[in-house]
């Protein structure tokens, strides 16, 4: 099936005493299944996939949601955000630009 949304929460987890933290460690199952939940009550007449992903690899910004085909990574997220990257980016599809990674 091809998604019109496919969005990829981080969810990987280092081995105790890694260098580098990951996302995972902090809330990746949470905002996994806060997206999935909340996807699910709003029945958007869109194809959606909200699943976790291995590293994404840019821990160093937090936690790191990849939303495709658009290619939007969005860092920093907490728990508080998910509905506002739901709400701007999957129903209005505009990209919340505070949480966006940015490219150099």
């Amino acid at each position: 099936m091809i998604y019109d949304k496919h969005i990829f929460i981080c969810t990987n987890q280092r081995a105790e005493g890694a260098h580098r933290k990951s996302c995972g460690e902090a809330h990746g199952m949470e905002i996994v299944d806060a997206f999935k939940k909340r996807l699910k009550e709003l029945n958007l007449p869109l194809k959606l996939r909200a699943q976790k992903a291995g590293c994404l690899d840019i821990c160093d910004f937090g936690q790191t949601i990849a939303v495709y085909p658009d290619g939007v990574f969005y860092v920093g997220v907490e728990l508080a955000d998910v509905e506002e990257i739901i709400q701007e980016h999957i129903v209005n599809n505009r990209v919340v630009e505070r949480l966006r990674l940015q490219r150099k």
